[in-house]
């Protein structure tokens, strides 16, 4: 309670008063007693500086007068002159030689018996005059020697300061009742003074006590234009300043927050004793754990880099771990290089990217040999014939010029495939939509392969619905597709085998299935079957003119038409392919 401002402000309030009244009560009680003083002395030297009393005081005395009582008659008569009044003011007669008291105001028997030597009394047995008196001494005394005729006597006059005492006991009551008055006027004014002033105060502590806890939308009322409604002002335009930056802040933390948590690339903070401080989902993914805040750096990454070197380092460390058949590049730098410095661990997954350097090792290794194979025929055939000019059989110079002509197309039909899938991979391939039958495509695709199955004696069959709805592709395309699907099958089907070709609409998608009873693919070759260059048996492959691009191209038609091309599980040999495409052909022109 004592310690608000509105109790310190009435407190003080208070203190002032006390203190104030307090001065103004001792300098005007010192002020009365030193007025009375001077009065008194200013009096007692008016009267005794009247020459006719000192004429009366010093004159010899007749034989047969008592100078005692003719002494006391005298001053009695200038009793009011000297403000003697015989209860609170006397005066005395003393012996000037001995001190002995002759007479009083009292009478003759006004022995004076409490009568005290005074410094003025004491001076004045020693011939001076004895006229000061300090004001802290409870009396006020004068005392003045004299010579009347050969006997010296001292007139000593002496006042109690009842009268003074009385007035300053009045003072003192006056002074305590003011002190009363001006105490209640005090408090009230303090009270009114602190309320002025304690009210601004603790709206602000309230606005204050409301930001703390994050509360910017309230502003306090400006009532005033003093400093404290300067500071209110200017507090208002603080928390309104405040709650933008926060809100700045608060928008790029999410923002960063929303980018940490769904960046593909794994992000772990460590402190510089090695504890997890953050960490997003995908670092989790990546090292195959679940990082915790008990999980250490030397449990992550010890094996990597010591963490005192990553903190230590001036750049960043970049090294490279494998996790389950991933490969992870981890670059690896210090953060804040002040007291609060800690290690930030950024992991990249580069399997894609070995792989893709491992996929391109190989094509340029496949596309090498696949044109080196014809090549070396064409030259090897070609030189034989230069060799030989107008020696060979014709036959048999025709027969060389035949493999010739057959290396160049093989070689033609691969650089062609490959500008294909160039074109593919470069965009620059668009596809020319157009709606048109899919039953009758099928029907013409049957018609296309089915001599080519007689010369094989394979049974070919087609089950088509007696109606399905047109679709939106590339004629051309698909018709390419399809061909690539059943020539495979045709080629890869032992002669007299059975190859089947069905089609059907589901919901808002069409699809054909060609499902043989031939060699089939291995499963551990299937998921391969669609990279490019990529063949099951590759001596087989040559020797019925695959390349390994067909499926490859294959596939990337019917991803541009937003479309699957799949393989099937069956029992028994064989192969089954299934190809979907939409109705409504790809979202794109």
């Amino acid at each position: 309670m004592l310690r608000s401002l509105h109790m310190k402000l009435v407190m003080l309030m208070v203190l002032l008063i006390l203190s104030l009244m307090t001065v103004v009560g001792v300098f005007l009680i010192n002020s009365v007693r030193g007025f009375y003083l001077e009065e008194f002395y200013s009096q007692m030297s008016a009267v005794f500086q009247d020459q006719e009393l000192s004429d009366d005081l010093r004159t010899p005395t007749e034989e047969g007068e008592d100078s005692v009582e003719l002494l006391r008659s005298i001053l009695s008569a200038y009793s009011g002159s000297l403000g003697v009044d015989g209860i609170n003011r006397k005066f005395y007669i003393l012996n000037g030689a001995s001190g002995e008291v002759l007479a009083g105001s009292g009478g003759a028997n006004d022995s004076g018996e409490d009568l005290i030597f005074t410094p003025n009394l004491t001076a004045a047995l020693r011939g001076e005059n004895g006229d000061k008196s300090s004001i802290a001494a409870g009396y006020m005394d004068v005392a003045l020697p004299f010579q009347r005729g050969d006997t010296p006597y001292i007139i000593y006059i002496l006042d109690n300061t009842a009268v003074l005492s009385n007035l300053v006991d009045q003072i003192f009551v006056l002074i305590v009742e003011a002190l009363g008055f001006g105490l209640v006027i005090a408090i009230l004014l303090s009270f009114l003074l602190s309320k002025t002033m304690v009210t601004p105060i603790q709206r602000l502590t309230e606005g204050a006590m409301r930001v703390a806890k994050g509360d910017f939308t309230h502003r306090i009322q400006v009532s005033s234009r003093d400093e404290i409604g300067v500071l209110t002002d200017t507090f208002n335009n603080m928390a309104r300043q405040l709650r933008d930056t926060i809100r700045q802040v608060e928008n790029e933390r999410n923002k960063l927050d929303t980018l940490f948590l769904h960046m593909t690339d794994g992000v772990v903070a460590f402190s510089k004793e090695g504890r997890v401080i953050h960490s997003n989902p995908a670092a989790n993914q990546m090292l195959h754990c679940a990082i915790t805040e008990d999980t250490t750096y030397d449990a992550l990454f010890g094996q990597v880099a010591p963490l005192q070197s990553v903190l230590d380092s001036l750049d960043y460390l970049e090294q490279e771990r494998e996790i389950s058949d991933r490969y992870l590049d981890l670059l690896l730098a210090p953060f804040d290089r002040g007291p609060h410095v800690g290690a930030l661990v950024v992991i990249h997954d580069v399997t894609e990217q070995r792989k893709n350097e491992e996929m391109r090792r190989e094509f340029v290794a496949n596309v090498s040999h696949e044109l080196r194979t014809p090549l070396t025929n064409i030259r090897s055939y070609a030189e034989t014939i230069a060799e030989n000019a107008g020696e060979m059989p014709p036959a048999m110079e025709k027969k060389f010029l035949t493999v010739i002509l057959n290396e160049s197309d093989r070689m033609t039909h691969i650089v062609q495939d490959l500008l294909t899938l160039s074109r593919f991979d470069s965009g620059r391939d668009d596809l020319k939509l157009a709606k048109f039958p899919f039953d009758i495509l099928v029907r013409d695709l049957y018609n296309a392969v089915y001599m080519e199955a007689q010369r094989h004696n394979h049974t070919l069959t087609l089950e088509l619905p007696s109606w399905l709805p047109q679709v939106r592709a590339d004629r051309e395309r698909i018709m390419q597709v399809m061909m690539n699907i059943v020539s495979n099958s045709i080629k890869y089907t032992p002669d007299g085998g059975v190859i089947q070709i069905t089609a059907a609409q589901e919901e808002e998608t069409v699809w054909m299935t060609v499902d043989d009873n031939g060699i089939g693919i291995p499963p551990e070759d299937r998921s391969r079957i669609f990279e490019r260059f990529y063949r099951v048996d590759k001596a087989r492959s040559r020797q019925s003119g695959g390349t390994g691009l067909g499926l490859s191209i294959a596939k990337e038609i019917v991803d541009r038409h937003q479309g699957r091309l799949e393989l099937l599980e069956k029992d028994g040999p064989g192969l089954a392919i299934r190809l979907t495409l939409r109705i409504e052909g790809p979202d794109h022109e």
